[in-house]
């Protein structure tokens, strides 16, 4: 969700790269370098969707990076679990 005009305009996407930090994402709408924007995302643990600021540091078409602007302890716990849920799940596929 990225605030433009007066209005809050939604796009959605699909996240290719994740880290504590940021993410990578192909978006169904372009977003310019140092948009600040809100992104959601399901994750395998509760709460079960992370909410997040981040501002868009890369932009190549619909291909953005994101660096996330604010991420509370519990944030960066909660990724860090996830994280390792996931690498647990990859090694045993």
């Amino acid at each position: 969700m990225v605030f433009r005009e007066g209005e809050n305009v939604g796009l959605w996407g699909r996240s290719s790269e994740l880290a504590v930090d940021g993410v990578g994402a192909t978006l169904s709408g372009e977003l310019g370098i140092g948009e600040v924007v809100t992104i959601q995302f399901p994750i395998p643990l509760p709460p079960h969707v992370m909410k997040l600021r981040a501002i868009v540091r890369y932009s190549q078409g619909l291909r953005c990076g994101f660096e996330f602007l604010v991420v509370t302890r519990e944030q960066r716990e909660t990724m860090r679990l996830v994280f390792e849920t996931l690498s647990k799940v990859s090694e045993t596929t």
